[in-house]
């Protein structure tokens, strides 16, 4: 599984980073970004979590 965030989108609310912090950090501009890609099947739930609950849905999945 791999996430992709719409840099458009994102507000950097750092919800996804607070979910996973393992997966997501907020870079110099405070976009979100996925630190692991592919994301390990280990850490598969808690991206998709993140992905709910990305409050300006700027997280999507792409296998």
């Amino acid at each position: 599984m791999r996430v992709v965030v719409d840099r458009d989108r994102c507000e950097g609310n750092a919800v996804c980073v607070k979910i996973a912090p393992g997966l997501f950090v907020l870079d110099d501009d405070d976009y979100a970004t996925v630190t692991a890609d592919p994301v390990p099947a280990a850490h598969e739930a808690l991206a998709a979590e993140a992905i709910a609950e990305c409050p300006r849905a700027a997280l999507s999945r792409n296998d």
